[in-house]
């Protein structure tokens, strides 16, 4: 296996592929000011097996569009969803998010939790913001500073891994210099990591090395995985997902 389908092998089966929560993806579609809304057209772009997309598709009137490159999340999202009878309402679609097929001002909300940073927030946003009809909602989770300061370990790491990544108001600023009027924004608690994402994943980390034989390679993606959660343990305080909920103006 390649790098790519090893790391495929471990999230297989997990719910989340990132850190988030049912809890937080609610509180990001209040803030949105969709809830009384009928009839709307959601992409949940990046989403890997679907966490928010199954809460979208019961909290809103919406038929949202599951958009991701990896098929194997798919097809989990697909079984999921018609477990939970919300099959009608989500459609999958296997792709790049920076190839999407959407039409331009066709959709009332773009979504995407813990994926942009694919795109990188900047490219990210200013490709989608025209498949967003006027009005319409993005809303995305960053990785993002919470101090303006913080540990030299912990800059290094993640300058080195993400380099885009930066303070709340720089954020928004970015924002607001390419089309958007931000309207809410809050940062996932460390339990969205920890119980709902990184303790999870460490439990996976035995059958996922037994499975691949341990293979140098296994063994390397789960060791980059322990020295992330290590950092994220120590330095919770400085580092975490901001949530950006913001208008196309």
């Amino acid at each position: 296996m390649n790098d790519l389908d090893l790391i495929i092998d471990l999230h297989r089966n997990a719910e989340r592929q990132g850190p988030g929560g049912d809890d937080e993806t609610r509180l990001a579609v209040t803030l949105s000011g969709l809830g009384a809304a009928k009839g709307l057209k959601i992409a949940d772009i990046g989403c890997g097996s679907g966490a928010p997309t199954l809460v979208l598709a019961q909290a809103l009137d919406a038929s949202v569009t599951a958009v991701d490159f990896i098929p194997e999340f798919l097809q989990q999202l697909e079984i999921v969803a018609a477990q939970a009878g919300l099959g009608d309402r989500i459609e999958t679609l296997a792709g790049s998010m920076d190839a999407l097929p959407f039409e331009e001002d066709s959709l009332d909300a773009i979504w995407s939790e813990g994926a942009i940073y694919s795109m990188g927030f900047a490219n990210g946003i200013k490709a989608w913001r025209r498949f967003l009809k006027p009005g319409g909602i993005l809303a995305v989770s960053e990785l993002t500073w919470l101090t303006h300061e913080r540990p030299a370990e912990l800059q290094q790491h993640w300058m080195q891994e993400y380099p885009e990544v930066d303070t709340a108001s720089a954020k928004m600023a970015i924002l607001e210099e390419n089309g958007y009027s931000p309207v809410g924004y809050f940062p996932l608690p460390p339990r969205c990591w920890l119980e709902n994402y990184y303790r999870p994943m460490q439990a996976r980390f035995s059958e996922f090395l037994s499975r691949n034989g341990n293979s140098e390679a296994a063994a390397a993606i789960v060791a980059a995985e322990e020295n992330e959660i290590a950092l994220y343990e120590r330095y919770a305080d400085f580092v975490g997902y901001g949530f950006y909920i913001a208008k196309r103006s």
